[in-house]
């Protein structure tokens, strides 16, 4: 697999995220929200263990093209139900008005691509997290952003070819002058550009393995 020469443009057309569709539409792809487990190193210049695991998921779901079931805890499903919620705190602080999005493939390589929480403007993205109050506590003092999070709205500004996107973070139970953070966060082409990199990489071992398979049970 290589990436493609074809423009870095984004139809905005699609399902409505957490819908069966929506969950088709994914499968068997590199997505956002586990994107830094395909390409963070460790310090002896391998792969972590979570990229093993993520590249399993991604081959089952090729094999089977049945989407995996994604595991929620109490944080994550908080942040489900607090995304409409923030959206509209977003809406009204900056009047800036947010276009909810579909899964956007990656314009230059197959089976890759993101699902934003929204669309700004001609240019921007909305990312939003409703996190523990401690990590909220923690993002308002330090302006702290978890790298997983940091490599999450890089992937969707590669895939959507957008400049920019509003990390929001967003908790109801800080006094209210406390409640909504964003920060904005540019695009980083050096970045994307190594990325999609190991994206190609990390798929072309997932075809590979299809084949090994194909060919070890040809005769079975």
């Amino acid at each position: 697999m290589k990436i493609s020469d074809a423009p870095m443009t984004a139809d905005i057309a699609g399902a409505l995220q957490r819908t069966d569709t929506w969950y088709a539409d994914r499968c068997g792809k590199v997505t956002a929200s586990p994107i830094l487990k395909v390409y963070k190193k460790l310090k002896n210049g391998g792969y972590s263990s979570e990229r093993e695991g993520y590249f399993y998921q991604v081959l089952a779901e090729v094999l089977t093209g049945v989407p995996a079931s994604g595991f929620k805890n109490s944080a994550m499903q908080r942040g489900i139900d607090k995304e409409a919620e923030a959206r509209e705190a977003y809406q009204r602080k900056t009047n800036y008005p947010v276009y909810e999005a579909p899964f956007i493939p990656h314009p230059r390589i197959e089976r890759a691509g993101a699902s934003p929480d929204g669309f700004v403007g001609e240019d921007g993205l909305v990312e939003i997290k409703a996190p523990t109050a401690a990590t909220t506590a923690k993002v308002l003092l330090t302006d702290y952003l978890d790298e997983t999070y940091a490599a999450q709205i890089q992937w969707q500004l590669a895939c959507t070819g957008r400049q920019w996107c509003d990390y929001v973070v967003y908790d109801d139970r800080m006094p209210e002058h406390l409640r909504l953070y964003v920060r904005r966060i540019n695009r980083d082409d050096a970045l994307i550009a190594d990325v999609e990199k190991e994206v190609v990489k990390f798929l072309d071992e997932i075809d590979a393995a299809v084949a090994t398979l194909t060919q070890k049970y040809a005769a079975a």
